[in-house]
């Protein structure tokens, strides 16, 4: 062999040796390549435990701020047990001091009762004051995580390892939205006087006014916690719990891409869990609620269906505070006509075409509602029209033909037959080749407005909804009814 041949060999053993040493021997607890590694949602009755629906529940994710929810748990308990006083006084540590935003702001040696630092936690998601609790309770970050994971198992929450109190960036603090929905009960089930924290709208210190980073709080739906989250990493988190009519729910999502695109996600969650809750009070028989969820569009594919979809929209959302969304949430309500509407939200929408339907006419109001609509998926305000509503005109029925078929495909299922109406115009727009032979209709179950493609042959529709699938538009397949 020659010497250029050996040198060759030597180089290549050293550079496999060097592969081999970079390379981790485990794999990372949760894949970041796709959205689908982010996202998950479960919906649960607070009082029974009960899952009412569940999309990637048990898969890990990143808690983000979220893990602040574990620790004001452990303050509580350290409250009840008499081992800490509301009005204790903390000195801020260099190390607390240090921690990014979003945050209070206190410098090292400065002080602060363990009150304000937990509403500082609560509301303004402040990752200093989280390191002051848990240095605090525990003496210090690695003996408060300790604490954490101990009652993680305690409660069987089997998919949570904690490694900070604030939930910065740390790939191996992770989570699942079962085990959050797990902690959300514990927190209420075993300290109801210290629940308040999480549904404090905003709080006052030093003569500032920090508003809560859970915009839903203010949406007048019952909602009254928990907790937001946001890094890189996670995506936009939310754990939510709202009581309607003496029932109460908590609803967890998880790796969503903005603010209300989450926020809409959970909203059309908690209503549809809340009618499951009705219809069952009404004697309705519903065994399995999880086919409920889906019948209305729900967990079909890597993202939440239901006609919403979570939009690359550009929002200063956790743009500069790393660590959760920070004070610019109210740019985004504003942005939002009703915070509880479902609303389809496609980064390249255009505004919504008429509706060609015999039995909608094309009113003042529908005008209306297609501009806010417009408004909610651009995140901006919708230009509003001077001239004086054109007076509804009947609509030429297209000549009868037989349907091709007896397969629907369905797109997303409202509560406002207008948005329900203007999505399936948007959608047969985007796809007009794959709905070319279909009838669109809007069918009305239960207050629920369902927007479908109708007359399809099977292989028809499979074929339209694999290539919505592809254009990350969520659709659902409807066998022919018997």
């Amino acid at each position: 062999m020659s010497i250029s041949a050996l040198i060759r060999r030597g180089w290549l053993s050293l550079m496999l040796v060097a592969a081999l040493a970079l390379t981790p021997t485990t794999a990372p607890l949760v894949a970041q390549s796709s959205d689908n590694a982010r996202y998950a949602a479960i919906v649960v009755d607070a009082e029974s435990g009960e899952v009412l629906f569940s999309r990637y529940a048990d898969e890990r994710r990143y808690p983000a701020s979220i893990t602040k929810v574990m620790t004001l748990y452990l303050a509580f308990e350290a409250l009840a047990e008499g081992k800490a006083r509301l009005d204790d006084v903390l000195t801020v540590s260099a190390r607390a001091a240090r921690e990014p935003p979003s945050k209070l702001g206190l410098g090292a040696g400065q002080t602060i009762t363990l009150d304000d630092a937990m509403r500082a936690t609560a509301v303004r998601s402040a990752n200093d004051m989280a390191m002051a609790i848990a240095e605090h309770i525990g003496g210090s970050q690695d003996r408060f995580a300790a604490m954490s994971n101990r009652k993680a198992r305690e409660l069987g929450m089997t998919q949570t390892n904690y490694v900070n109190p604030n939930g910065l960036p740390d790939s191996r603090q992770t989570t699942s939205a079962r085990d959050l929905a797990i902690l959300a009960r514990a927190v209420m089930r075993d300290y109801p006087q210290y629940y308040r924290y999480f549904g404090q709208h905003d709080w006052v210190y030093q003569g500032r006014e920090y508003r809560n980073t859970n915009g839903l709080l203010r949406s007048g739906a019952g909602y009254d916690g928990m907790k937001t989250g946001y890094t890189n990493a996670s995506g936009y988190n939310l754990a939510a719990s709202s009581v309607r009519d003496g029932k109460r729910l908590i609803t967890i999502v998880l790796g969503g891409r903005s603010t209300a695109s989450r926020n809409a996600h959970v909203a059309a969650l908690m209503d549809t869990g809340f009618d499951v809750e009705r219809a069952r009070a009404r004697g309705q028989t519903i065994q399995i609620a999880q086919t409920y969820f889906e019948s209305r569009g729900f967990g079909l594919g890597p993202e939440p269906s239901g006609g919403v979809e979570y939009a690359s929209v550009a929002t200063r959302d956790g743009a500069a505070d790393i660590g959760d969304e920070g004070v610019a949430y109210t740019a985004v309500v504003a942005a939002q006509p009703q915070p509880t509407r479902i609303t389809p939200a496609p980064s390249e929408v255009r505004p919504p075409a008429p509706v060609q339907r015999a039995e909608m006419r094309t009113t003042g109001d529908l005008v209306r509602t297609t501009g806010d609509l417009t408004a909610s998926l651009n995140g901006g305000s919708a230009p509003r029209s001077t001239a004086a509503p054109t007076p509804a005109r009947p609509v030429a029925r297209p000549p009868a033909r037989a349907p091709a078929g007896r397969w629907s495909v369905q797109v997303g299922a409202f509560r406002d037959e207008a948005v329900a109406s203007n999505w399936l115009t948007e959608v047969n727009r985007r796809f007009r080749t794959q709905f070319a032979a279909a009838e669109r209709t809007v069918q009305n179950a239960e207050g629920w407005y369902r927007s479908r493609f109708t007359g399809m042959t099977e292989q028809a529709a499979q074929g339209a909804c694999a290539a919505l699938a592809e254009r990350r538009v969520t659709c659902m397949v409807i066998r022919p009814q018997e």
